[in-house]
């Protein structure tokens, strides 16, 4: 919303792509050199809200991470890539996806190490809910990712629901 209270204008995709690199050094990483998997969290983490935030204009919180795998192992000297766009907004929050690379540029190779869909919603300065603008997907793969994120807010509100019933 702006000054008047009036809902902002849609937003396309493009509008909150992102994309940061992180270099991995010997204190992201184990005793085998190997990155924490919770270092990669926190950086996944942090390239979504740059998304989101790039999208709403305002201040986000994340609200939830879903599952998230570990393909390849990276190791200090690495490069990871993060890539991340807002896929759906539903009113104050937003489905965000992250993708995760390693580059290695001393061998030329570039493999995909994990993904994760998040949700950020947007808050005020007093931590209050406020509308998100509308996505608008432009081309037909940001159109199959805003339906796919329909599909998964429903299960996620599913299991939800179904928590909720089992602690009655």
């Amino acid at each position: 919303m702006n000054e008047n209270h009036e809902p902002a204008l849609p937003r396309p995709v493009r509008d909150s792509q992102s994309e940061m690199a992180e270099i991995v050094l010997p204190n992201d990483a184990n005793p085998l050199g190997a990155l924490l998997g919770g270092r990669l969290m926190h950086w996944i983490d942090l390239a979504g809200a740059m998304a989101a935030h790039r999208h709403s204009r305002n201040y986000v919180v994340t609200a939830a991470i879903d599952h998230m795998d570990f393909w390849v192992p990276v190791h200090v000297g690495d490069l990871v890539i993060l890539r991340s766009s807002v896929n759906r907004v539903f009113h104050s929050s937003m489905e965000v996806g992250v993708k995760a690379w390693v580059e290695n540029y001393i061998v030329d190779d570039c493999r995909h190490v994990s993904s994760a869909y998040l949700t950020f919603v947007a808050v005020d300065a007093g931590g209050r809910r406020i509308q998100v603008p509308a996505v608008i997907p432009e081309t037909d793969d940001q159109r199959r990712r805003y339906d796919d994120a329909g599909r998964r807010r429903q299960i996620r509100q599913e299991h939800v629901d179904r928590r909720r019933s089992s602690m009655r």
